[in-house]
């Protein structure tokens, strides 16, 4: 399973759903949008995007913590 997490300094959400992921030993990749290529990459894919963090599961947009809860709840 490959797990994309777009994230943000000072983002509670993003602290939580990284901490999800661990407490579920799932490995994941995270991209920091402060990093503008990072930024420009994810508006370029989802233009609608407004908050973080944006997590992908194979590829597939999840959303933000509570999607992740949902998805993980799906496995």
């Amino acid at each position: 399973m490959k797990i994309e997490i777009y994230t943000k300094h000072n983002c509670p959400n993003c602290v939580m759903a990284k901490q999800l992921l661990n407490a579920n030993n799932l490995d994941y990749t995270e991209l920091d949008v402060s990093e503008p290529d990072v930024m420009l990459q994810l508006i370029m894919r989802y233009p609608d995007v407004r908050q973080m963090p944006q997590i992908f599961i194979d590829d597939q947009r999840v959303g933000g913590l509570a999607g992740l809860q949902a998805a993980l709840e799906q496995l």
